[in-house]
């Protein structure tokens, strides 16, 4: 298993990409704590599904927008889980509109929850990755974040901010063998994604050379050669996982 005793953190995994990576890393052995926001039912079916795979699981219930929230909610891991290997920084909500019609709170909430929590977390997290020189981040970015995507300024923005905020953490934390990198996926089919009008969804499929939509299966696979060892040389990169839409 290539994650076989770690310790790792996911925010917003009770659904779609966050839940396919927490559901692959226990396969893989790691130890998992998650977020969830309002969802305590999802939260704790989940919590059962992933100790199904012999590994330990527990959800906090906890806001990473929330500096304050991200820095007890590490402290509160600690006291259960003794080390924090990895940290994946999933948690993320869209309020698309143009931006002539964008209101300034759509902007905002955008930015907090997707960009200001990857920093909380990342700083809440830090001390202990440095103080045990070992540690994998992993941020969820997107293709938006790369090329930009018209009603979706904020969102955009804030993914592409994770990019260099992810940059930038790497080199400054790369001397204590503490890596970051992004995933940006591309368009990959979740809840949020069966409810659009299957039209729609086929042009997008159309426009992708694989022909495709991604599964959370296929983020989850490379999030977790990321997080395991295979990867101790790779950090500051984005990986596009996106079936070739940006080729």
């Amino acid at each position: 298993m290539l994650l076989k005793d770690k310790n790792v953190i996911i925010t917003g995994a009770t659904r779609g990409i966050g839940k396919g990576i927490a559901l692959e890393f226990a396969k893989q052995g790691a130890n998992i704590a998650f977020t969830y926001s309002r969802s305590v039912d999802e939260a704790k079916d989940l919590e059962k599904e992933l100790s199904n795979f012999g590994v330990k699981a527990k959800s906090f219930q906890s806001d990473a927008s929330n500096y304050d929230d991200s820095h007890k909610l590490i402290e509160s891991i600690l006291l259960d889980f003794d080390t924090i290997d990895v940290l994946v920084n999933n948690a993320g909500i869209t309020k698309d509109n143009l931006l002539m019609r964008m209101q300034e709170s759509d902007f905002d909430i955008v930015i907090n929850v997707n960009l200001k929590s990857v920093f909380n977390m990342t700083k809440a997290v830090q001390k202990t990755m440095l103080k045990q020189r070992y540690g994998s981040i992993i941020n969820m970015s997107s293709v938006v974040g790369v090329k930009g995507n018209a009603g979706q300024t904020n969102y955009a923005a804030s993914k592409a901010g994770i990019i260099g905020f992810s940059k930038s953490v790497a080199l400054e934390l790369g001397s204590r063998n503490i890596r970051c990198n992004v995933v940006a996926p591309g368009f990959i089919e979740t809840e949020m994604t069966a409810k659009l009008n299957e039209d729609t969804v086929n042009e997008w499929r159309k426009g992708i050379p694989l022909k495709r939509g991604g599964t959370p299966q296929d983020i989850a696979n490379t999030c977790t050669w990321l997080a395991s060892d295979l990867s101790s040389y790779v950090t500051g990169q984005v990986i596009n996982v996106d079936g070739g839409m940006l080729t």
